[in-house]
């Protein structure tokens, strides 16, 4: 833990702008659209782009290389995310009602599961600037390897250990979370794509500043 692990929940000024501090990676930030499991803008994603704290960053620029040398690029769907975007999350995981990204993103779970399952939690380590969602991108072909499930499917089939998938699914999973992990990340047992840097900096914060470029430029 480092000297400075708690700060100003709305102090920007250890973060960086992801696309600025390794410019080869791509970026499809889902939570500022409204192709994502609650169906539209979440607060806080003021702009699509990707913030991480500067340690978080350069262990993820170390992982970027690596890749890049096997012939991948990092593709970034979610890095950090403001205390406001979690309380989104869960007041539309509370409403029953509204049940309309279901066939996409939780086709055989019911709402109250994702909390049970590990899906959705009231605090969240991306509020931190700890955490990236990623996948691998193929430079030759420049499609999304295949990890035998998409992003934000919430099911056991997008367990990293998940043994109802190819072969080859499987061995691109290891791929990235060997390469991850090999750079300070920890994996998640439910998502093959979300990753925490492990002696992350701000522990006991969580930031409530906005996913904003202009924002960062500020601060």
């Amino acid at each position: 833990m480092s000297s400075y692990s708690k700060k100003d929940a709305g102090d920007a000024s250890g973060f960086v702008l992801l696309a600025d501090y390794i410019p080869q990676i791509v970026q499809e930030i889902r939570y500022h659209s409204t192709y994502n499991f609650v169906g539209e803008r979440i607060d806080g994603y003021e702009e699509p782009c990707a913030l991480l704290a500067k340690e978080a960053a350069r262990a993820l620029k170390s992982a970027s290389s690596e890749f890049n040398a096997l012939g991948f690029r990092l593709k970034i769907f979610d890095a950090y995310r403001p205390v406001r975007a979690v309380r989104h999350f869960t007041l539309w995981a509370i409403d029953e009602q509204d049940i309309r990204m279901k066939p996409y993103f939780y086709p055989d779970l019911q709402k109250q599961e994702l909390f049970d399952k590990g899906y959705i939690a009231k605090k969240s380590s991306h509020s931190r600037g700890a955490a990236v969602d990623l996948t691998l991108l193929d430079m030759q072909s420049g499609k999304e390897v295949d990890m035998g499930s998409p992003f934000d499917l919430f099911s056991p089939k997008s367990h990293p250990d998940c043994h109802d998938i190819t072969d080859e699914q499987r061995n691109n999973r290891m791929t990235l979370q060997k390469i991850m992990a090999a750079n300070g990340f920890l994996p998640l047992d439910c998502e093959w794509w979300h990753f925490t840097l492990k002696d992350e900096p701000y522990p006991d914060t969580y930031f409530e500043f906005p996913v904003s470029a202009n924002y960062l430029r500020g601060n």
